[in-house]
């Protein structure tokens, strides 16, 4: 199949390393991919990324070519470029509506590399910009299209009832946010597919360095680093030795640091930055680190998480893990004797989750084994590859000839 690949910064940037393993076996099971991500800027962060530079076609989203198309695709179908910015128009709030209208001249565009290229069917990640650029494209083009949402792009609500009305199906990555979508929109099915992960060769359980923990996210709000921080002060209290290693960067880097700094943590926690994601998996599967934690939160505003990819990625490497009964986490959890959940926003649960695998002899193995296998029944990446081709398959727009 001829499939095109709506991502919002993919392959380059740092935010859509969990596609990657997706789009690589698509191509892998011989079917042909173009990328074309929405906002194609910044540098390739990610070494995985890289095979995926000869497919991606990194139109910007303002170009001499893009608005060239544009006006030949509003030429060409008066009436078509009318209904699509028609639709557009019914955006909800002045933020959306003028990001939306920013990605008309490039959906246009896009309606027509699609037609020349012979694509069968546009999938977009992400019912925000992503989706509204498929969503053009696919009208003006007739092609079916579909799009997966994830967790806060649901919630900014970016057309979603239009969308999901005119995608020939909505993909989400768990069955909260399946839930959400039609809570919203008072219709529709979701297909629930996992989003998949490369599984390595099946580890065995060893220890790392005694008491070396790992923390691998985005520093935003979300993810609830601050209380990870205070739990790890209760544990130094407690004369627990524990030294935690804080993987990713953000816009919260500043402010996260100071706490570590009032909470006089310099010597047990600290800032790696942004690690290449092979070099991250890669030191997971070796052994630096005896647990993973990952302490996410509800925010004020209602943000929280989907399935984080981070936590299926530390089970596929034989690492037990720590986390928080929030968003579609308890979803990756089900079936894991003796998963390690605790209420959001609560240090003192997550230093004793900590303080047990690093005292109960025998546990941080069999929590290990457990989390290994619920990765590998239902979140392996082969799977996702293939309830996604069935789908791509029954909606497809077959190629004449």
């Amino acid at each position: 199949m001829r499939l095109i690949y709506v991502t919002s910064t993919l392959p380059y940037g740092k935010k859509e390393a969990f596609v990657i393993p997706e789009v690589r076996g698509l191509l892998e099971r011989g079917h042909e991919v173009l990328v074309v991500p929405a906002y194609p800027r910044g540098e390739v962060l990610h070494g995985d990324a890289k095979p995926l530079l000869p497919v991606t076609v990194p139109e910007p989203l303002v170009s001499a070519r893009v608005a060239g198309a544009a006006a030949r695709a509003a030429l060409a179908d008066p009436r078509g470029a009318a209904r699509v910015l028609g639709l557009l128009l019914r955006s909800r709030g002045p933020g959306v509506l003028l990001r939306n209208l920013a990605a008309l001249p490039k959906a246009l565009w896009l309606a027509g590399l699609a037609r020349r290229w012979g694509a069968e069917h546009i999938h977009a990640h992400w019912a925000t910009v992503p989706a509204t650029v498929a969503l053009v494209a696919g009208e003006l083009s007739g092609i079916p299209w579909s799009f997966t949402a994830h967790r806060f792009d649901i919630a900014e609500d970016n057309l979603l009832s239009t969308k999901v009305r005119r995608a020939a199906f909505v993909r989400a990555i768990s069955r909260r946010g399946a839930r959400e979508i039609r809570e919203l929109c008072g219709e529709g099915a979701p297909e629930v597919v996992h989003m998949g992960i490369d599984l390595p060769a099946r580890p065995a359980w060893r220890p790392g360095p005694a008491g070396r923990a790992l923390v691998a996210a985005n520093l935003l709000e979300v993810k609830g680093h601050v209380y990870l921080f205070e739990a790890v002060r209760l544990l130094k209290e407690r004369g627990v030795r524990v030294r935690l290693d804080v993987a990713g960067d953000g816009p919260l880097l500043g402010e996260l640091a100071g706490k570590v700094r009032r909470l006089r943590l310099e010597d047990r926690v600290a800032f790696l930055g942004l690690v290449p994601h092979g070099r991250l998996l890669e030191r997971m599967r070796g052994g630096a680190w005896d647990m993973f934690v990952l302490p996410s939160i509800v925010t004020s505003r209602g943000e929280q998480e989907g399935i984080p990819v981070s936590l299926m990625e530390a089970m596929g490497c034989g690492l037990p893990v720590v986390s928080t009964a929030t968003g579609g986490i308890p979803e990756l959890f089900e079936g894991v004797e003796g998963a390690l959940l605790v209420p959001p926003e609560d240090p003192e649960a997550l230093a004793g989750a900590m303080e047990r695998l690093l005292r109960e002899g025998g546990l941080a193995g069999r929590l290990a084994d457990a989390c290994r296998r619920r990765v590998e029944e239902e979140f392996s990446v082969e799977g996702t590859v293939e309830r996604l081709e069935r789908l791509f398959r029954g909606r497809a727009r077959r190629r004449s000839g």
